[in-house]
């Protein structure tokens, strides 16, 4: 824990109290309480960290705090920034930004289920450059990677130990949009829906989401795909979260500012626009562009990030129609908020601000969704990505 310049007096006073409040916490809790409190989740950090040095982080959290211990730290490559770990957290697996190149790369780990250390077990091509997202095809079968520099969507199947085979399936994405950052395709995101039939792709230079068929066998997409939604032009969509029941899913566009809420259909794999609205105070007339959302677990609640504004936006689901109204903005209390992530009980959330080095918690009340400073942080070299997941160590 460490003070920085974005913590107020306020918020020093928290985490005083909740230092404080310890063991008189600890000594209320009982039974099946007591178990569930002082269970810790594991975070795993993706950095712009210099290669030379640890740049993949390893922390526990805990669960009714929101404070931070660090465990390990890992040398992970180039510009490791985005992380996915399989579902049986036996490997993780990162995105490598190799400037310069044709081509990135992502690296597989191992992860050592006694300390949740990590060592590394290959790397391939990511068939595009500027890879910035990964996630896993159901049943761990294969990595789906999302390459922004080329505008490419590639899948690399994983080996029965973990490392990854080249990449079996390679996309070019096509089309351009109107706002200068958008002069070519640029893939954002790709991630299965959760029936696991379809992967669904962001494309930020194109202002659409793709849809790839499955292939339950291997988990491979297959081509060609097909336009899943067209957005507003200039609207720029970068990264999308369904809510649990599967019916709709929510789009954040980092050119514009807003927040799309889409009905999905799953046999289709296609969406139908509900409506949008700005994920930014009315009035705001400053620069900024918005990057992750996330909905809480119980699907009451969306969170989105804004940089420049550096605040998480809180907006509420309507149960009956998925509709979104705004509930809060909250300050990051650092700058340029690229990634956050939800606890999976849905109590804490947590915030990496790129530009100040630094990551926050904040308790999440359960009736509204207001996000509250915990008064806990900790700091490394441009954090960019935030895997939280129970502790699953039996160290």
């Amino acid at each position: 824990m460490k003070l920085n310049p974005f913590i107020t007096r306020r918020t020093f006073l928290q985490r005083t109290a909740l230092v404080a409040a310890g063991p008189l916490l600890a000594a209320c809790v009982t039974g099946k309480g007591a178990a569930e409190a002082t269970k810790e989740y594991l975070l795993y950090i993706g950095t712009y960290g210099a290669a030379e040095q640890d740049n993949i982080f390893l922390y526990r959290l805990h669960p009714r705090t929101g404070a931070f211990t660090r465990v390990a730290g890992f040398r992970g490559g180039v510009k490791p920034g985005f992380l996915t770990l399989s579902t049986d957290h036996r490997f993780l697996y990162a995105t490598l930004e190799i400037e310069g190149s044709g081509s990135g790369a992502i690296r597989a780990f191992g992860i050592d289920q006694g300390s949740g250390g990590l060592s590394v077990l290959n790397e391939q091509p990511s068939a595009g450059a500027g890879p910035c997202y990964v996630s896993l095809a159901p049943g761990n079968k294969a990595v789906l990677a999302a390459n922004y520099g080329g505008g490419t969507i590639s899948a690399l199947p994983v080996q029965p130990g973990g490392q990854l085979a080249p990449a079996a399936v390679v996309d070019q994405h096509q089309g351009s949009g109107p706002h200068k950052n958008q002069d070519k395709p640029h893939a954002h995101f790709i991630r299965p829906d959760p029936q696991g039939r379809y992967a669904l792709a962001v494309d930020l230079g194109n202002d659409q989401v793709l849809s790839y068929a499955l292939n339950p066998a291997t988990g491979l997409p297959q081509l060609p795909g097909k336009t899943a939604f067209k957005g507003q032009p200039g609207a720029g969509p970068r990264h999308l979260a369904f809510h649990p029941g599967g019916r709709w899913a929510y789009l954040i566009n980092e050119l514009n500012s807003t927040v799309t809420a889409l009905s999905y259909d799953a046999a289709q794999g296609t969406f139908t626009e509900l409506h949008t609205l700005s994920a930014l105070p009315a009035g705001y007339a400053g620069t900024s562009y918005c990057a992750d959302i996330h909905v809480s677990p119980d699907g009451r609640f969306v969170y989105g990030s804004n940089r420049g504004h550096d605040s998480i936006v809180v907006m509420a689901v309507d149960e009956d129609s998925g509709r979104l109204s705004l509930v809060q903005h909250a300050s990051t209390q650092g700058k340029f908020p690229r990634n956050f992530t939800i606890s999976p009980d849905g109590r804490l959330l947590l915030v990496a601000n790129q530009h100040t080095n630094n990551i926050f918690s904040y308790h999440v009340d359960p009736k509204t969704g207001q996000l509250t400073p915990t008064g806990f942080s900790t700091e490394m070299p441009a954090p960019v990505c935030l895997h939280l997941v129970a502790d699953f160590t039996t160290g």
